[in-house]
């Protein structure tokens, strides 16, 4: 396949036509001509987008939510004129979150049929991209991650990947610093091994460092993903470490019962985590109360209603709008983030008059994206270090203001407050960017 993708291209070249591979050419709102190719349909002035997602697998709880949400971000756009007059069509496959399912899903995305798209408006997972950034390049196709891996900002690594938000290693540098100046200077460290884990841990070590705080349990990489694992042994290091607080960066599967163990063993001491560490669904757990008292939690944007910004306020009235029986999850943000990058990037494209793979390739790396309030704008353009976020979110868990089975329709939130953000630590602000784990 890829060889006949590359000899199309040949030809076409060597041909000199006006429009690129794989379509005709197409017009702007303005009927200026507009080359077009694989994934965008001129006679329809429809442009096709990819999600390669988890609908079936262990983050399929967390994924199908953001996959309904993204569609109604584009039934949303495509009714207000889509992006100058182009509607646009998500097309949405199962990975299962299975490396090699997300390869055949690559395929028939990244080829000439009915389902090939322009770029991923979603890539869910770090091993999943890293799997496909050579064939990304060759084909001239990026993807908006589901992954804050601090190695998408390495263009050696990520060159295709259009990193969202802050990174694991900056969010644990400024939730450790907020934990240090509120709770003490004893913390103890767990987390889980590989990309995401590491690349907190190390990221909690640099500001742990810097601020000369006393590590009493280092637990990089010692917490087992695997269902059904014995954390006792992680347990019993953190009771009895004497930390004033811990930093975790697991699943929600994992802290309740770390958590949940170590205070019954007789540990006092405050926790805080990386996103994927905390769950609303714990509050309706017997952990929910403990949570209440000494949970942390750090984010990448805005949560639901937690702010009033212009698009928090677009995603609330859309998802009311369009899905109205939805149960209620913050997902939707992130939903909306994805959606607003894919379509100023798209946007970009049909401006300088090339909608083909290449030009939103280079589109991409020509704009600062308007997250409207959700999160820090985001540009992908000049040096890493200059362009990376160094701000994260960071909220306290309030049971009172958690009530399962909500709607979208329903006011308040997911039992959070926001304590102060975006906020970037020192250490964050300081830091000279590189890859803080070099994922395999």
């Amino acid at each position: 396949m890829r060889q006949l993708k590359w000899l199309s291209t040949v030809v076409c070249a060597l041909a000199l036509v006006a429009a690129s591979c794989g379509g005709d050419d197409g017009a702007d709102e303005a009927g200026a001509v507009l080359k077009t190719g694989l994934g965008v349909d001129p006679a329809t002035m429809t442009i096709r987008v990819g999600v390669n997602t988890d609908l079936s697998g262990p983050f399929a709880p967390l994924t199908t939510p953001m996959a309904d949400g993204h569609k109604v971000f584009w039934e949303w756009l495509n009714d207000r004129g889509g992006v100058q007059g182009w509607k646009v069509e998500p097309v949405i496959l199962d990975s299962g979150y299975e490396v090699p399912k997300h390869l055949e899903n690559y395929e028939v995305m990244s080829g000439e049929g009915d389902e090939s798209v322009v770029m991923f408006s979603l890539a869910i997972g770090s091993p999943h991209n890293l799997a496909t950034m050579d064939a990304m390049r060759e084909d001239h196709l990026v993807a908006v991650p589901l992954s804050w891996y601090s190695g998408w900002a390495d263009p050696d690594i990520g060159s295709q990947v259009l990193e969202v938000q802050t990174s694991y290693c900056v969010e644990a540098m400024n939730g450790v610093t907020y934990m240090a100046e509120t709770y003490g200077d004893k913390w103890a460290l767990i987390t889980w091994p590989g990309d995401y884990g590491e690349d907190a841990a190390i990221g909690a070590k640099l500001a742990g460092e810097a601020l000369g705080l006393e590590l009493v349990y280092d637990g990089q990489g010692a917490v087992s993903p695997a269902p059904g694992a014995d954390h006792t042994p992680v347990i019993t290091e953190i009771v009895n470490s004497g930390a004033d607080w811990v930093w975790i960066a697991t699943s929600a599967v994992q802290t309740a019962p770390i958590m949940g163990g170590a205070f019954q063993a007789g540990f006092q001491g405050r926790w805080a985590g990386s996103g994927p560490s905390w769950n609303p669904a714990l509050l309706n757990t017997p952990v929910g109360p403990l949570a209440d008292q000494l949970y942390t939690h750090n984010y990448y944007t805005v949560l639901w209603n937690a702010s009033d910004s212009q698009g928090m306020q677009d995603v609330v009235s859309a998802m009311r709008e369009y899905r109205p029986e939805a149960p209620f999850d913050d997902l939707y943000v992130l939903s909306w983030i994805q959606g607003l990058i894919a379509s100023q990037i798209l946007d970009q494209a049909i401006t300088d008059g090339d909608l083909t793979r290449a030009g939103v390739e280079a589109a991409a790396g020509k704009i600062t994206v308007d997250l409207q309030g959700l999160a820090p704008d985001q540009t992908w353009s000049g040096e890493p270090g200059e362009n990376i976020v160094r701000e994260s979110y960071i909220y306290d868990i309030d049971l009172a203001a958690y009530t399962p089975g909500r709607t979208v329709m329903d006011e308040g939130n997911n039992g959070i407050s926001l304590i102060k953000g975006p906020y970037a630590s020192e250490t964050a602000l300081n830091w000279e960017y590189e890859p803080c784990f070099l994922a395999s």
